[in-house]
């Protein structure tokens, strides 16, 4: 266990690709006033970063290195007030979620090499007061001594049709069948990969979002934060 004395508590939230992990991570980091560390931006920054190298998802060295030394940070947008990720020094955030950034930064999550460039930059997020940490082995490899581990599920049918709406209120094209053919293909990806495969962890509560709002599931995640911190 950890020692609370000395550890900010975490709270970790995994989930499949469009389960709604990101939007609660945040809002619950809001609510309770921590730092929030969105993982799954990390692998898209150093996707996008091998793809703007031309470099192939296959060359495990080529993209572990970018993951080691790529100049990725986060900040506030000063016009939004919202986090925004930079590379380089250059806002990438709306580039991070091209449909092409989010199949290549599968493709590379297989990668040892990448995984194990991100985990210490992953770990250093963990600052007083405490984290929120979403992403597909927050509970099982980064934190897994967190005090809370969230599972966040959907169907995928219901996953396919909120990112289709998040794309058409940004101004991008889609088509739902592909959307849905994709997460099906990523599930697939994600859960059976040899390193770090997408599982709920042992002591993780599972939540189901098909069915429930944002806020269901914001204060669902509250009320287990109460009793477990």
């Amino acid at each position: 266990m950890v020692n609370h004395l000395e550890e900010p508590p975490v709270i970790t939230i995994d989930g499949p690709s469009g389960s709604g992990k990101g939007t609660i991570a945040r809002q619950v980091a809001e609510r309770l006033g921590f730092l929030l560390l969105d993982s799954g931006a990390l692998y898209r920054a150093v996707a996008l970063a091998s793809l703007n190298t031309r470099t192939s998802s296959d060359d495990a060295f080529a993209v572990a290195q970018i993951a080691l030394t790529a100049p990725i940070d986060f900040d506030s947008n000063p016009d939004t007030g919202e986090s925004c990720v930079l590379l380089g020094g250059q806002d990438v955030t709306l580039a991070l979620r091209r449909e092409e950034v989010g199949e290549q930064a599968s493709k590379i999550a297989t990668h040892v090499g990448v995984r194990d460039a991100l985990l210490a930059r992953q770990r250093r997020w963990r600052q007083p007061p405490g984290l929120v940490a979403d992403g597909r082995d927050m509970g099982t490899v980064v934190f897994p001594e967190a005090e809370l581990k969230v599972f966040l599920t959907a169907s995928a049918e219901i996953r396919a049709k909120r990112r289709y709406k998040q794309l058409i209120e940004k101004g991008m094209s889609a088509k739902i069948e592909s959307l849905l053919a994709d997460i099906r293909k990523r599930d697939d990806r994600d859960y059976n990969r040899p390193v770090a495969p997408l599982k709920a962890a042992e002591d993780a509560v599972s939540v189901d979002s098909s069915l429930l709002s944002i806020d269901q599931v914001v204060t669902k995640v509250l009320d287990l934060a109460e009793n477990r911190l």
